[in-house]
């Protein structure tokens, strides 16, 4: 089969992705993938930018599709290439993120012989994939043509309809990898549907809430004394957040949202709750009768904890993908409905409600605890829960915070205040890993038209240190706020911080990098800062002038571990009298 086969045919596969909706597509040098690689590069409807490294390439695609919403497609050539895709496409499954990725590979009869650059590649990826197909090339036929436009509207609409994933294609691709000459406009079959409009069209219907389904939540809540809302990280429906303040100002309902969930706004939020959770008597004398949970689980682990208390009959979960969130085993009822829907329908049919003397107890806690926790903060110099807590003060609204795990998305979550009008905070929490950190940020912000800040640690930052060339070679602006205690900060929390030279050398793992050395190799700008005030002015200069710049705060990993300690012990007091 010639080379003009293979291109006419992934021509018309490329362009129905683009009718369906992909506006982005990261790919990565090879030989096997440059059929591939060349039809999206030259595509007109798609911005595709180019990634050495195939697990940067994944992550970033990752950022794009978290901040659009759309599937990115991700393509590379054949081998382990494709196996370097792996830790992304695991987090996307877990984090219900669109991919499309499309693996080059040997054809069938290059495989499992020795041929060079040649691994088992079918479902590679095993489960993490929603769906993998194993496109072997063909003569571009009419039929043909028809055929793979189909299957590219088939792998848009997978990887985004019911719990959104990722769809793995796998081609086997023939020499001659090149065109000897130019690729005729005319296509086998006549081309598209005319307009425009994609061969397959799967218009998305959002059916409103079965009433029976809202008069039995509304029940629920009329005959409850002691209910919460908690809602976790949602990324993909831009009206869900408010939808979930506007119901718990209006039934009357402490929500204790993580600033993952944008919900963390409005008169019923409840800041603080990591910290106030921590305080056992508190903890044990708020336990509530009812608890309405969206999204995913917050990482708190008071919290978590806390939510075991709850008999199970009195915790409803609501995911519209009826994703099983409950490794506490408390929840007593999953409803698969779309969470919008459901508070809407509760918010036009609830008249307000006055719960005053819970809802108070809950307020005025909350108000404490932030006063506890700025009043110690205030008498140290800049430190990590500092850094938190201004990022989530000032930061503007239209910009989004993407979150390194670990303990910056702890900081987020336990010092994060509430505002009417929160950034946009995203991170990396299905498979909950540090890997690829930094890439995913420069996705987000080549996905985003507005400001975009990575608040990362020294370790993640060391382990994604080459996805510091997407700042050269996409230009996507980044601001990186660097929180740099020599080594994995959150290990020092845990009892095997008790093992002296085994736990300094193994698990925190001290590295000694000057990271103005990394800032320079890649063509960031570096600045250290010691001060809120400095942090604030540096963060809003490199707002301004573009590009991509590191913002260091050094700080020493016992003595914030002695911080958090001294906060907790303060908040506790604190809630004690409420």
């Amino acid at each position: 089969m010639s080379a003009t086969d293979t291109y006419l045919g992934l021509r018309a596969f490329v362009d129905e992705l683009t009718r369906c909706g992909v506006r982005y597509a990261c790919t990565s040098p090879g030989s096997r993938s440059t059929p591939l690689v060349l039809s999206l590069a030259r595509d007109p409807q798609l911005q595709t930018s180019s990634h050495i490294d195939e697990r940067c390439a994944a992550f970033f695609a990752l950022g794009q599709a978290k901040q659009s919403g759309l599937p990115t497609v991700l393509t590379c050539t054949s081998g382990t290439a494709a196996a370097n895709f792996t830790p992304a496409v695991f987090e996307a499954h877990e984090a219900r993120v669109p991919l499309i990725v499309l693996t080059a590979d040997r054809p069938p009869e290059l495989r499992a012989i020795g041929a060079g650059q040649s691994i088992d590649q079918l479902k590679l990826y095993g489960s993490a994939a929603k769906w993998f197909f194993d496109v072997d090339d063909h003569p571009a036929t009419p039929e043909r043509m028809r055929w793979l436009r189909q299957l590219g509207c088939r792998a848009f609409w997978t990887a985004v309809e019911g719990r959104p994933g990722v769809v793995h294609l796998n081609f086997a691709l023939r020499e001659p990898l090149v065109l000897e000459e130019g690729l005729s406009q005319q296509e086998p079959g006549g081309g598209g549907r005319h307009g425009g409009r994609p061969w397959v069209a799967r218009p998305r219907t959002m059916a409103a809430p079965w009433p029976a389904l809202t008069a039995a939540l509304k029940d629920r809540l009329a005959r409850s004394q002691r209910p919460v809302l908690v809602a976790g990280r949602m990324e993909r429906d831009a009206e869900l957040p408010s939808a979930v303040a506007r119901f718990a100002e209006n039934a009357g309902i402490p929500l204790l949202a993580d600033p993952l969930s944008g919900a963390r706004r409005g008169p019923a939020a409840i800041a603080h709750y990591d910290a106030m959770l921590r305080d056992q008597p508190w903890a044990s004398s708020h336990v509530p009768d009812l608890v309405l949970r969206c999204g995913d689980l917050p990482t708190s682990k008071p919290l978590r904890q806390w939510l075991r208390l709850v008999e199970e009959v009195g915790h409803v979960v609501l995911d519209p993908d009826a994703a099983w969130q409950d490794p506490g085993g408390s929840a007593g009822e999953m409803i698969a409905a779309d969470p919008r829907l459901i508070f809407e329908a509760l918010t036009s049919a609830e008249p307000r409600s006055n719960r005053s003397a819970w809802t108070s107890d809950w307020t005025v806690a909350d108000r404490r605890a932030s006063s506890a926790i700025a009043e110690v903060l205030s008498e140290h110099a800049l430190n990590e829960p500092r850094v938190a807590a201004e990022l989530g003060s000032w930061l503007p609204a239209s910009s989004t915070l993407v979150v390194a795990s670990s303990m910056p998305v702890r900081d987020v979550e336990t010092f994060f205040p509430a505002r009417a009008d929160p950034p946009r905070v995203l991170s990396n929490r299905g498979a909950n890993g540090i890997d690829g950190t930094v890439s995913t940020a420069f996705g987000v912000a080549a996905a985003s038209s507005e400001p975009v800040v990575l608040l990362i640690g020294d370790v993640a930052l060391a382990y994604d240190i080459g996805g510091l060339l997407a700042a050269r070679r996409v230009g996507a602006p980044l601001v990186i706020v660097l929180l740099n205690n020599n080594g994995g900060g959150i290990f020092s929390f845990l009892p095997v911080s008790k093992e002296g030279d085994d736990f300094e050398r193994h698990v925190a793992t001290p590295h000694g990098l000057d990271f103005s050395h990394a800032a320079a190799l890649y063509g960031c700008e570096f600045q250290r800062v010691e001060t809120p005030e400095r942090l604030r002015a540096g963060v809003r200069r490199a707002l301004e002038v573009g590009g991509t710049t590191i913002v260091e705060v050094v700080s020493e990993r016992e003595a914030n571990v002695q911080l958090h300690q001294r906060v907790w012990e303060t908040v506790g007091r604190s809630v004690s009298a409420v």
